[in-house]
């Protein structure tokens, strides 16, 4: 992934230091409520990254030492690290094979009389079943957190993805397609829900530093619980703000260059492409490709496409897998270990020419053979 910065970025990120207000301060109060608007919410809160919002989204829920939380293992490791911040055990479920997420059925084989939350993961931009995981987790009277990291630009039912979340995380690392170089965001519906995930990202303080500076009056604020730094800047928000008028053409050049690669591929047997699933659209955050009876094994094609000047990547990791989590016996979870041992990721980036798709593509018929 190359992120897509440019001149605009630049002079915004300028004009942000020339102002003087490099905190958190009125360009992250902007970005907030502009991108909450894109993905169909009511509030937006800034945060220092998708982690830490996964961190807040947690704690807003109440989720403590003792409780289980169901995640996909197939996800990057912040996502059943946010569980163990909490003190709560992670769950480990399985995925869809054509998806990589979570669905309702592997939640439900997992679930226990201890089970408060899942994080459902729109993994690589291909967005869950948000109308099927919402009613069930309604059903068993859990809470869902959707981890949205890669889903900025993805839509479910014709809407965007995180539309109707009760809570949803979002990731602006520049491996995203909207990058403020770190930084996340937890939109909610909730207003009750959104003065309290301003709080704690603030130190626990009743008023913002933003709004007290502004006061032309002195400000005694009180801190109302132990809380956390979890802000932004505005330096941040000032290029988010530029890429998010990027959103919409950066979303239509991948899905094009996605079609381009399913075109290319259609012919080599043994190797599946990642697809939109028949609920959504995904953004193709990352176009992965299952070997599924490929010649070559997994780690032998990266190692070709390297030494031909390809920088792929191996598939998305599978939490259970590390040394991290090596005191947790999960659940059989054969798709996610057959995805992320048998999974690549290709290039797909806004410099990505169509020479450099049939290089790609030629290497991987070649080792199909």
């Amino acid at each position: 992934m190359i992120p897509h910065l440019g001149e605009e970025e630049a002079q915004a990120a300028a004009d942000a230091v020339r102002s003087g207000w490099v905190a958190q301060g009125p360009r992250v109060k902007q970005f907030e409520q502009e991108f909450a608007a894109l993905v169909g919410a009511s509030h937006g809160v800034a945060t220092s990254s998708c982690t830490t919002a996964l961190h807040l989204a947690l704690v807003l829920l109440g989720i403590k030492p003792g409780d289980e939380v169901v995640v996909p293992s197939f996800s990057f490791i912040a996502t059943a690290n946010a569980v163990r911040y909490v003190g709560a055990t992670p769950v480990f479920a399985d995925v869809d094979l054509a998806t990589g997420n979570i669905t309702v059925e592997t939640i439900d084989s997992v679930r226990t009389p201890r089970t408060r939350a899942v994080i459902a993961v729109h993994q690589g931009g291909v967005p869950f079943d948000t109308a099927a995981l919402r009613k069930a987790a309604d059903g068993w009277g859990v809470h869902l957190v959707e981890d949205a990291a890669c889903a900025a630009g993805s839509t479910a039912y014709g809407q965007p993805a995180g539309t109707g979340a009760a809570v949803a995380a979002w990731s602006f690392h520049p491996r995203k397609l909207l990058t403020t170089g770190e930084g996340g965001m937890v939109t909610v519906d909730d207003a009750l829900f959104a003065g309290r995930l301003r709080r704690l990202r603030e130190h626990g303080m009743n008023v913002s530093a933003a709004d007290r500076h502004a006061s032309s009056q002195p400000v005694l604020e009180a801190y109302l619980e132990t809380a956390f730094n979890y802000r932004m800047t505005d330096i941040q928000a000032a290029i988010g703000l530029v890429q998010l008028g990027r959103l919409p053409g950066l979303v239509a050049q991948r899905r094009s260059l996605a079609t381009r690669y399913h075109e290319l591929l259609a012919d080599i047997e043994g190797l599946v492409p990642v697809r939109d699933p028949a609920y959504g659209q995904t953004n193709y955050q990352s176009f992965w490709v299952l070997l599924d009876g490929f010649k070559t094994t997994r780690d032998e094609v990266l190692a070709e496409l390297a030494t031909r000047g390809v920088s792929a990547r191996r598939g998305i990791m599978a939490a259970h897998l590390e040394p991290a989590y090596a005191d947790i016996t999960p659940p059989p979870l054969p798709v996610t270990e057959r995805l992320t041992r048998n999974s690549l990721i290709l290039p797909l980036h806004h410099k990505l020419t169509a020479d450099d798709q049939e290089h790609i593509v030629s290497v991987l018929r070649g080792l199909s053979r």
